[in-house]
């Protein structure tokens, strides 16, 4: 080996920068912060578990973290038996509100974003605006006006009063615009018109299969939102048999001081509501998927 080669070798080892540990802090500070955040949020649940286990003696007797006996069968079957079963029947008002809603909400948010994303027309800006602002009006604003509409129209306490001002989003109208913007290309608009199809067909063969991700997130938001909603059906609704869970359980909770054991069905109630929505995450979270779209334009 020459003179010149070894001494390029030795100025290259010594001109090399040391490696920098990283120091370990930052990442236990991070991890012990994120298990604060956890137990914070998972707390309630815990306590929620434990006390739909226990009888309503235990319930009152015992501190709220810690185990009794198990009751969690016979509080189950008081639950479904009481007032003839109507708490199947809220559970079931509730699946019919929330699914259907969430899903008529979705399409009609997907139809309403990708018009505004891929066409042009006069007032489009004007129209996008008015949405976004509905994203900023809080619901408990609009329950009044919609009790009035409704009232006007002979329409409270049924159905209709509580389902339909729920299948309209303007949160998903504005996320299902900008998905579309970026996951619907032009070209492939374009190439589908020039094999025939229509605009109706182009939405619904290839816009709504790209758009799936957003759609599928719009579909669980509004699913939470109009199970969790209790203001509305608080306002429209009168006959009982109408009532969605949540409406349903705190009647029960409001009656916990002439009837002390509805507080036990009230927190077992509770519980099993909660089910629906965790069931709903896990069995549409695989298609939370992006990128669908790529690969459809060649560069």
């Amino acid at each position: 080996m020459s003179l010149l080669t070894r001494t390029e070798g030795a100025h290259a080892t010594i001109s090399r920068p040391p490696r920098r540990r990283n120091s370990p802090v930052p990442a236990v500070a991070a991890t012990a912060f994120l298990i604060v955040v956890a137990v914070y949020m998972l707390l309630p649940v815990y306590w929620l578990l434990v006390s739909s286990t226990k009888s309503q003696s235990d319930l009152v007797a015992t501190p709220g973290f810690l185990p009794a006996d198990w009751h969690f069968g016979d509080n189950l079957s008081a639950l479904f038996s009481q007032q003839n079963g109507v708490f199947t029947r809220w559970l079931l008002n509730s699946l019919l509100y929330a699914g259907a809603g969430a899903a008529v909400a979705t399409l009609l948010a997907a139809a309403a974003g990708y018009a505004l994303a891929k066409y042009s027309f006069r007032g489009r800006e004007a129209v996008f605006s008015v949405v976004l602002g509905g994203v900023l009006v809080p619901a408990t604003a609009l329950a009044l006006p919609l009790f009035l509409l409704f009232a006007e129209a002979d329409a409270t306490n049924t159905f209709w009063s509580v389902f339909l001002p729920s299948v309209v989003s303007p949160f998903g109208v504005y996320l299902s615009r900008v998905f579309a913007a970026a996951s619907v290309p032009d070209e492939v608009m374009e190439a589908a018109r020039m094999d025939g199809a229509g605009e109706f067909l182009i939405f619904r063969s290839i816009a709504l299969r790209l758009m799936s991700p957003a759609l599928v997130t719009v579909f669980l938001f509004q699913f939470v939102v109009i199970w969790n909603n209790f203001l509305l059906p608080l306002v429209m609704l009168q006959d009982d048999r109408l009532y969605p869970v949540t409406l349903g359980l705190f009647t029960w909770q409001s009656q916990t001081s002439r009837l002390p054991e509805l507080q036990t069905l009230t927190i077992v109630g509770a519980l099993i509501s909660v089910v629906p929505i965790v069931l709903t995450f896990l069995l549409l979270q695989r298609y939370w998927r992006a990128g669908l779209a790529a690969g459809a334009v060649k560069s």
